[in-house]
């Protein structure tokens, strides 16, 4: 059910993306607001400021995850998949089994503080498989979808495009076309990855430019929502601009800050 304004005749939404694993900040994530939107990527498989934290040293070290780090920031990504090939011919286990173990812990830890009521999307290092069996009744998950919140409608449109990195839920173009179109007018448009703006999608740690979204920018253009919020880049070289009368609005890399963006009105 979507929430009614609070006592004072106005409603706060709470905004976050790129959680990985900060569950500690997560559950605080709602504290004043009359609901909380996560924007994907609960998972963390490797935190590329802290390289002993994630899934990958968890498995096999820090000094690999450093190595791995090294190639992808260097754009080696080809080295960078031979690597972990080679890691993983060693472990002598189901790597598909081994990640989804991993995967689940972190999930069972992240669905269990979300406040009532969350709207939610994935990242594109989520596995939308098993969404279903950790998100609990206060946890509404949505995808190419469209929900009221005291009056605005949001429409939710989760993952990423396909890239090098090889992420677990990248998509083509064309179907993620297809989910934005399937949203269609909207007063806030969330996703995971930003609109295809050099300044949105540059990420100024990583030094490089992250995949964008021209079906999310055409629309953004076309249908002109109040706001455009995403995550996705880390330490975008913009935060936030405006495309016409529409506001974007990068709302942070909350595995880092552990701040949500508030939305009032």
């Amino acid at each position: 059910m979507a929430p009614t304004p609070g006592g004072n005749g106005r409603t706060r939404v709470h905004v976050v993306s790129d959680v990985h694993g900060n569950a500690r900040d997560l559950a605080r994530a709602g504290d004043g607001a009359d609901a909380l939107v996560c924007l994907g990527d609960l998972v963390l498989f490797l935190d590329y400021a802290d390289h002993s934290r994630g899934i990958f040293p968890d498995l096999f070290g820090v000094e690999n995850a450093d190595r791995i780090v090294e190639l992808r920031t260097a754009r080696r990504f080809e080295e960078a998949r031979e690597l972990g090939a080679r890691l993983w011919s060693g472990v002598g286990t189901d790597r598909a089994a081994a990640i989804e173990e991993a995967v689940r812990k972190q999930y069972a830890e992240m669905f269990a503080v979300m406040p009532t009521p969350t709207y939610a999307t994935y990242g594109n290092v989520d596995i939308p498989m098993l969404w279903p069996e950790y998100a609990g009744p206060g946890t509404t998950v949505l995808d190419g979808e469209r929900v009221e919140i005291a009056g605005r409608t949001f429409g939710f449109v989760g993952g990423g495009l396909r890239t090098p990195m090889r992420t677990p839920y990248e998509i083509s173009d064309e179907e993620y076309a297809a989910k934005i179109e399937a949203v269609g007018e909207v007063d806030v448009l969330c996703t995971h990855i930003p609109p295809e703006v050099p300044e949105l999608v540059y990420d100024t740690v990583a030094r490089r430019f992250e995949r964008g979204s021209r079906a999310l920018l055409d629309a953004i253009r076309r249908t002109r929502p109040r706001y455009s919020l995403f995550g996705h880049v880390h330490q975008p070289l913009t935060p936030r601009m405006r495309i016409g009368t529409t506001e974007c609005v990068n709302v942070g890399h909350f595995a880092g800050t552990g701040r949500p963006w508030a939305l009032e009105w």
